[in-house]
């Protein structure tokens, strides 16, 4: 599983509960961090008069490195700075090269709609062309490829504003609490933390009721922009 983010928080937030159920599983997990977010997503460090940037991304890294390792993951940065986020040829060509090198099965990132925040849509491009790439664009190609992934959406803040429509749940109530802990190291933003515990308790219910299983408490949502193939039905 490869899980990419504008910005070191935002596998957290969005997937934290799926990539612990993977790991869990005996899954390979790598989060991949566009950006630290030292600009527009690290408001409480900046709250310190004497702050720096370097010294906010040294204390983002952390965070996300803490984060990540609650739920099993690698993380890989790229540091390609933030509001705006820019990506140069150069970064697709890195990224395509993590993911030929790295094969994941499954990929996930951001919508490609976001009216509230600019970096979100340009990771989604980002992510798109780079997967597109890595398989080869569909041709025979004189360069390495990987297997096309399964490439999907996380939740964003506004699923409505976003166009975001969960196709899939994740069941991640056996791993709420490897969740709460990644959580709980993003100290930049720890006012998210009770957004994102309700979302996960709110999606639950949809869980429960799409399946019936009164076990389920708390999930994650997903909405799959490459159709599955199946033998039957």
């Amino acid at each position: 599983m490869l899980v990419v983010g504008a910005h070191s928080a935002d596998f957290v937030w969005r997937a934290a509960g799926a990539i612990a159920k993977h790991t869990v599983a005996g899954g390979e997990a790598v989060v991949l961090a566009l950006s630290y977010g030292e600009r527009g997503e690290s408001g409480e460090l900046w709250k310190d008069p004497n702050q720096t940037v370097e010294n906010v991304k040294r204390l983002r890294h952390a965070e996300a490195e803490r984060a990540a390792a609650a739920v099993g993951a690698r993380l890989e940065t790229f540091d390609l700075g933030d509001y705006p986020l820019r990506i140069r040829d150069e970064d697709i060509d890195r990224l395509a090269a993590l993911m030929r090198e790295y094969a994941p099965h499954v990929v996930l990132t951001h919508p490609d709609r976001d009216p509230f925040n600019p970096d979100h849509p340009v990771a989604h491009s980002a992510v798109a062309t780079a997967r597109q790439l890595t398989a080869g664009a569909g041709v025979s190609s004189s360069f390495r490829t990987a297997p096309p992934s399964e490439f999907l959406v996380f939740e964003p803040h506004q699923p409505e504003l976003c166009g975001f429509v969960p196709t899939v749940f994740v069941d991640i109530t056996d791993v709420m609490a490897a969740k709460q802990e990644a959580m709980a190291s993003m100290g930049a933003q720890g006012y998210l933390r009770d957004y994102y515990t309700q979302r996960a308790d709110q999606r639950g219910n949809h869980a429960r009721r799409v399946t019936g299983d009164p076990g389920i408490r708390q999930a994650e949502a997903f909405q799959r922009l490459i159709p599955n193939v199946v033998g039957a039905l």
